[in-house]
């Protein structure tokens, strides 16, 4: 994800543009210990803290010292070591004392079978999952349920007659126009006055999780985001009070809410 330094909006990787300000976006770089994508003038890594500069600034240093031959031996001091001997094998063979292989391998750390090692418990506070419920009244139904839930569903406000169009939430990809044999509108605007300026496959709205785009997919007459042409290619992220306009002229407009 790339941060636009105008506006703080998060664009996907590989974007060269903002998509909400339309801000030329930094150069960026994967991090070699974690891959996350950064900025090539970071010193460190956002998500697991490398230190991109350390292997510039840091240069291997050679040690010398006395030459050793590879006939002379070399003395290895190996960490003590823990030895479980099962039951069947000390029934099997009784001659195997544990005093025995004390004396043989003093490093050697003998447990007695049966023994249990205890080990610290650690204990990590967990903090409970926020959750957001809605205000009912008791004996409610499903249907009323998931009616107050389809309340909060964004809607385009039609200025010019005061209609509210909902945007269909089990979509995430909405289209804006009028009847048509290739595309059929998820929204159809053919009945609002002045509708013949918007083009019969006009725009998108792309739904990613709670994020709302919208693009323009060739209108004939353009689309307008705050009075401002939304060039073709490109998506603008709605936020709520945006205004959209349909074609020139302001005739065929919506609130995004």
């Amino acid at each position: 994800m790339i941060v636009c330094p105008n506006c703080k909006h998060g664009n996907p990787d590989g974007a060269m543009n903002c998509e909400a300000c339309y801000t030329a976006l930094p150069a960026t770089q994967a991090c070699p210990t974690c891959g996350a994508s950064m900025r090539v003038d970071a010193t460190f890594c956002g998500q697991c803290g490398h230190n991109l500069k350390a292997m510039e600034s840091k240069a291997p240093i050679l040690l010398s010292g006395p030459a050793v031959s590879p006939t002379e031996p070399v003395n290895v001091v190996l960490p003590p070591t823990v030895l479980t001997i099962p039951v069947a094998e000390l029934v099997e063979n009784p001659v195997v004392e544990l005093a025995d292989l004390a004396t043989i391998e003093p490093d050697l750390t003998v447990l007695p079978i049966g023994k249990e090692i205890e080990t610290p418990s650690v204990s990590i506070p967990v903090e409970p999952f926020p959750v957001t419920t809605l205000p009912l009244e008791r004996n409610v139904t499903v249907t009323q349920v998931i009616t107050q839930i389809q309340i909060a569903a964004h809607q385009l406000l039609h200025i010019q007659t005061n209609t509210s169009l909902e945007i269909p939430p089990q979509l995430q990809i909405v289209h804006i126009g009028k009847p048509n044999d290739q595309i059929p509108p998820d929204i159809d605007v053919s009945g609002f006055p002045s509708a013949e300026v918007v083009s019969r496959i006009h725009a998108n709205i792309r739904v990613e999780g709670e994020t709302y785009y919208i693009e323009d997919i060739g209108s004939a007459n353009g689309t307008y985001i705050n009075h401002n042409i939304l060039p073709k290619g490109n998506r603008h992220l709605l936020r709520t009070g945006d205004r959209i306009g349909l074609g020139k002229g302001d005739l065929v407009t919506f609130i995004f809410q």
